[in-house]
């Protein structure tokens, strides 16, 4: 017991001498900080020196974290010459801990200055790498480092909210959250894009989507849902491609095309307004105004593919009809738009065999792609899936593939078969359009493409 009593004042003294921590001192982000502007209040912050100058006898150093900043001054009047000096030697993306007063300073950002009383460096960092070089090569291969930017912290942060408020959403609308396998024998775009890899004795590729595992669960779950990494072999140098992407993917027994649709654009309209609410100063640091993604409200425009040819025909891009849309037609589309826009019934030729044959003109699929304003394109893509035996064992051999390599996925028309539709969004890119990037690599931590997979 006396062994414990010690260990425990020593921890204690610990706390209030070398972490600082005083009963009247409140240890505070800086994201609450700038929320609840506690003027007057002395408060205790630590993060990462973003930005550092002096200018005569005050040091300003601007402390980030997790992407909002707050700029602390120094006097060596307030906080001593060995505190004075501490700050002064301070480099950049060093680790510290600092004490001092909240004030308002309107030339600050966000309006708001900490004067420093005490700071401690807890750890001093080298000379940061990217301070000398900003080229997009030297930041990809230090992207371990440059995730420390603003920027990519904000995304990140609009990242997790855009899973976050998708989960709140299908909770609410009664789907189950379900986990499928990453390593496949079934492709559900046939073999060109597919990374073929050796699993023990046999041959397996990485997946490219959860579809068909999602369609199995339909019949025991009712509505169902995934959130999982895809990957597809594609040899696109594009700014929208990426070989290794999350796709929220989700399947639902008796529903047609219409249906999925607006299943699709009351998912997308929450999540924008969810996070034009909660990740407003986020959006703003990024160049998207709020108050853009407030207005994506259901129901979207719906235009057939014939209509988008004529469109594209009549804008002097001369497409034939039954070519699929790339992303340059896809951006033609959209460049003017402020709301996403479907896009349905394209030709079968140019759609997977999965995709079911309209009743009335066999020669469209009842599927539908929806396409971000503004230029950027295909966000989701989802349809109705084919629900008949007969019809899909044509479909898959129209394709020249080989019925006896999906024979499970044939089963579900075998037992008990129901009309059923489903979508997968594209996280990278719907992150891509809501933040206005130029390259969908920034949408992710480590974005992995044709030509990269470092660090």
């Amino acid at each position: 017991m006396k062994i414990l009593f010690l260990l425990n004042s020593i921890y204690e003294v610990y706390r209030k001498i070398i972490i600082n921590e005083d009963d009247n001192v409140s240890l505070m982000s800086i994201e609450e900080i700038l929320e609840k502007r506690p003027i007057g209040q002395q408060i205790t912050i630590r993060g990462w020196v973003y930005r550092r100058r002096k200018s005569g006898k005050i040091i300003f150093l601007i402390i980030r974290e997790k992407g909002a900043i707050l700029q602390c001054t120094f006097e060596e009047e307030i906080v001593g010459f060995e505190g004075f000096q501490a700050a002064d030697n301070v480099t950049i993306e060093s680790s510290t801990e600092i004490t001092g007063i909240i004030r308002e300073e309107e030339r600050s950002p966000g309006g708001l200055e900490l004067s420093g009383s005490q700071i401690t460096l807890i750890g001093l960092a080298d000379i940061f790498p990217i301070t000398r070089d900003q080229s997009i090569e030297f930041l990809l291969d230090n992207r371990h480092l440059w995730l420390r930017s603003r920027q990519l912290s904000y995304l990140q942060q609009i990242r997790a909210a855009v899973f976050d408020s998708a989960r709140e959403w299908f909770k609410s609308n009664d789907f189950l959250e379900v986990h499928c396998p990453m390593f496949i024998t079934a492709a559900v775009e046939g073999g060109a894009t597919l990374f073929k890899m050796k699993y023990f004795d046999m041959e397996a590729y990485l997946t490219q989507s959860s579809q068909f595992y999602l369609e199995t669960l339909i019949f025991s779950l009712g509505n169902v849902y995934t959130i999982a990494p895809s990957f597809r072999a594609e040899k696109s140098r594009t700014t929208r491609h990426l070989t290794e992407f999350w796709m929220l993917e989700a399947e639902m027994p008796f529903c047609n095309l219409e249906q999925d649709m607006e299943i699709q654009e009351n998912l997308l309209s929450y999540i924008c307004q969810t996070i034009a609410k909660s990740k407003s100063e986020a959006l703003k640091f990024l160049g998207r105004d709020p108050a853009e993604l407030m207005m994506i409200t259901p129901p979207f425009e719906r235009i057939s593919y014939t209509e988008a040819i004529d469109i594209l025909n009549n804008s002097g891009h001369r497409v034939e009809w039954g070519d699929d849309f790339g992303a340059e037609e896809e951006r033609v589309l959209t460049l003017k738009k402020t709301t996403p826009l479907f896009v349905y019934n394209y030709p079968r030729v140019a759609k997977a065999f999965y995709h079911k044959l309209d009743a009335e003109n066999p020669k469209v699929v009842n599927c539908a792609d929806l396409l971000a304003p503004e230029g950027h394109g295909e966000i989701i893509g989802g349809g109705q899936r084919t629900d008949t035996q007969e019809e899909l064992i044509q479909r898959i051999q129209d394709d020249n593939l080989d019925p006896e390599a999906y024979k499970w996925y044939i089963d579900l028309r075998k037992y008990g078969t129901i009309p059923h539709s489903g979508f997968g969004l594209g996280t990278e890119r719907v992150v891509k359009w809501m933040c206005k990037l130029e390259n969908i690599r920034d949408a992710i931590a480590y974005p992995r493409t044709i030509n990269r997979v470092y660090p």
